[in-house]
């Protein structure tokens, strides 16, 4: 058996070494159009800002030690230029030649990634304009940084945006992050990314939202931008980071099919349509794990997986890539983001109906030092509660609650197998009542009819029609409050409920959705038909509107039980 791998990283150089494990006999080469095989791309945002220091740990495997360890013909430096699935040929250049030669294989398998995207833009060639793909993009951007830089600009908020902005504010850069939508981090919900941006705000980067690069311009070895909303910055360097196209152009040359989203199709068993040929990595179109719809991935862990798929399926293992959750985290300064499977936005082009919880809990025990408050997001199907996406955003436990809910997703579970999970609890770690858990009790809690919420985006269409009502304490009432709210004190509303208007719907709210809660079961308990209390309370309402709440900064932890008192704690130490 005589394999041939075309490119390396996570996807390539994975079924290399799973295809040695399975047969010790067969001939394996990997043919690698760059000077690295394997390295830690994910890492390369880091060593730019120094976080990581030595380059070379981001150094996974070299050709060297992959022959040694595995026996693998590793031949960097060489590119594939065409495929002859007829005569089961690949043609090779050698890069520092140019010496072309023939390589025949039985099978094939393309791991080919993506490609920046590079918009025509004028200007867009200056040598001083970047994108961050590889180690040779890491080595550019460290050149120019070598020339005294002091302000960058980096063009698109996804995730290699905003890990290069912080690490160039790392680097001692004043920094201007260009979004062409109404906020970053596109694959979480808008409100859930707020908080990010107020963090990025916070330390700095000047993030301009819903604004475009038109055009650069050499300014004196600078480079002058042109933006879309009129205004003009110039800077020593411009990393773009738009996105990534898959790169099929090597497959399609020879007749392989790509699907709707431009990626390579394959078959579950990660086979084109030519049965000696497979694909894997983000050049692949793979199947949504919820919507069931044609995915782009640019994720090393699905790469890996599906590099070993192939590599199962040559050697007649039958083994098969289900489909994709989009699991991701992202790290920002001190804080974190990131979510499993669906997101509100994806549901609705899907016309998938949901329904959908918020809640701030406490990152672990609130007693124990270093706690902060989470923002999750939890959307399920109305019928049997089944987990449709999660999204986590803080500062302490996120990638912890992140992964709980990707599990729980992959096993179908449901709102209600949520409140019975049983999670490692010690007071540095997390809470009896686990965030996950508290997630499946409101969730189960408005599916049995137990709570009826409200949501920031009524506001003020919605709640006009009825009375508006904040049971938190007075101080915090007088320090800020919805327009238009009534003040009624928990600890009053069994004593006063007679003066809330029943004839109309009662929307109430507090600061996390805790003491709503337990005024929303008074009032309905006591004859009030018409309530509903405000989904994670002003902690939710501060991601869609801007408010005091809305700063990105680790605020007090949410502690159920004494909210009050933590509360008005708050305000004395801020007065």
């Amino acid at each position: 058996m005589k394999i041939v791998v075309v490119g390396g990283v996570a996807g390539g150089a994975s079924t290399a070494a799973r295809a040695r494990r399975l047969d010790e006999s067969a001939e394996i080469i990997v043919l690698e159009k760059d000077q690295y095989v394997s390295y830690a791309n994910c890492g390369l945002p880091y060593h730019v800002g120094k976080v990581i220091e030595d380059r070379d740990k981001l150094l996974v495997q070299t050709p060297e030690r992959l022959k040694q360890s595995l026996n693998l013909d590793v031949r960097t430096g060489h590119e594939v230029t065409a495929i002859d699935r007829e005569q089961k040929t690949v043609t090779v250049r050698a890069i520092a030649t140019g010496e072309t030669y023939q390589e025949t294989y039985d099978k094939l398998v393309l791991s080919l990634g993506a490609n920046p995207i590079r918009p025509p833009l004028p200007g867009i060639d200056h040598p001083k304009i970047h994108v961050l793909r590889n180690i040779p993009d890491m080595d550019a951007i460290l050149a120019t940084l070598g020339q005294g830089a002091s302000r960058a600009i980096v063009v698109g908020g996804g995730y290699i945006g905003v890990e290069v902005a912080e690490n160039l504010v790392h680097r001692g850069l004043q920094v201007d992050l260009l979004e062409m939508m109404g906020q970053i981090m596109a694959t979480l919900d808008p409100e859930m990314a707020r908080d990010l941006q107020y963090h990025l705000e916070d330390h700095g980067v000047q993030v301009h939202l819903q604004t475009a690069a038109q055009s650069f311009e050499d300014d004196g070895g600078r480079i002058r931008t042109q933006l879309s909303n009129g205004e003009t910055i110039t800077a020593d360097l411009v990393v773009m980071a738009v996105g990534v196209r898959p790169n099929t152009a090597l497959a399609t040359d020879c007749g392989l099919p790509v699907g709707p989203r431009g990626g390579l199709q394959t078959d579950k068993h990660m086979r084109t349509i030519d049965p000696d040929i497979y694909a894997v990595g983000d050049m692949v179109e793979t199947e949504n794990f919820v919507t069931g719809d044609a995915m782009l991935a640019a994720l090393a862990g699905p790469a890996n997986r599906q590099g070993r798929i192939a590599a199962d399926n040559i050697f007649g293992h039958g083994s098969q890539y289900r489909d994709t959750q989009g699991t991701a985290i992202v790290k920002i300064f001190d804080m974190a983001g990131g979510g499993t499977g669906a997101s509100e936005r994806s549901l609705q082009r899907a016309n998938i109906p949901y329904r959908k919880v918020y809640l701030h809990p406490s990152s672990h025990a609130s007693y124990y030092p270093g706690s902060s408050t989470l923002h999750l997001k939890v959307l399920f199907s109305p019928a049997e509660g089944k987990l449709l996406g999660a999204q986590v955003v803080g500062f302490d436990g996120v990638d912890k609650r992140i992964d709980v809910f990707a599990t729980a997703m992959r096993a179908g579970m449901t709102v209600f197998d949520l409140e019975h999970l049983e999670l490692s609890y010690a007071p540095p770690f997390g809470s009896a009542k686990d965030p996950a858990n508290m997630a499946g009790f409101l969730g189960a809690n408005l599916l049995r009819g137990d709570v009826h919420f409200w949501y920031p985006d009524d506001y003020p269409e919605k709640t006009q029609i009825g009375t508006l009502l904040d049971v938190r304490t007075p101080r915090e009432f007088e320090e800020w409050h919805i327009p238009g709210a009534v003040h009624l004190p928990l600890n009053q509303v069994r004593d006063r409920y007679a003066e809330i208007p029943s004839h109309s719907p009662i929307f109430v709210y507090c600061r996390s959705g805790f003491r709503s809660y337990l005024a929303y079961r008074i009032l309905v308990q006591s004859g009030f038909s018409h309530v509903s209390t405000l989904a994670g309370g002003l902690l939710t309402y501060s991601c869609f509107y801007q408010t005091p709440y809305s700063t990105g900064t680790a605020h007090y932890p949410a502690i159920a039980h004494a909210e009050d008192q933590m509360a008005e704690k708050v305000l004395s130490q801020t007065v």
